[in-house]
């Protein structure tokens, strides 16, 4: 988790020398919203979390501010489970969804998530989590 000083600073440090353009966050991490403002990486300045909810750890998006991305549209759900951010980098839209299954590696959770967000799920999509289900055949169901 990146509840003590020590974690956070680790995690900052390691984002500034790797340079990612994108990082996500898990729920796993422990990492919530009141974090955020202890976060403090230079140059990161757009952290998009799930919940509202400043005590409950939930996922997060941190973009680096080398991006230009442009916002359209944040989805998120009350319980912390995903967060989907949709915009656009250099006029090329991009969607970008981190999911946090509820237990561990649930295949029946990730399906049914992606069932509800089909909709907003094309091919610009990125969609990351800790799950471990494989998504190749509904990748194929749904083009």
């Amino acid at each position: 988790g990146l509840n003590t000083p020590t974690k956070r600073h680790r995690l900052a440090e390691w984002i500034q020398k790797q340079e990612p353009y994108i990082y996500m966050l898990s729920s796993r991490d422990h990492f919530t919203s009141r974090d955020t403002y202890k976060l403090k990486v230079s140059g990161w300045k757009k952290i998009f979390h799930a919940n509202g909810n400043q005590k409950k750890a939930g996922v997060a998006i941190l973009i680096s501010d080398k991006i230009d991305l442009k916002m359209k549209t944040i989805l998120r759900d009350k319980e912390s489970h995903y967060i989907m951010i949709k915009g656009s980098i250099h006029e090329e839209d991009i969607t970008i969804l981190n999911i946090s299954t509820p237990n561990l590696g649930s295949p029946q959770y990730v399906r049914q998530l992606l069932t509800t967000l089909k909709g907003e799920i094309d091919n610009n999509t990125i969609i990351v989590g800790d799950f471990n289900t494989p998504l190749t055949a509904m990748g194929r169901s749904s083009r």
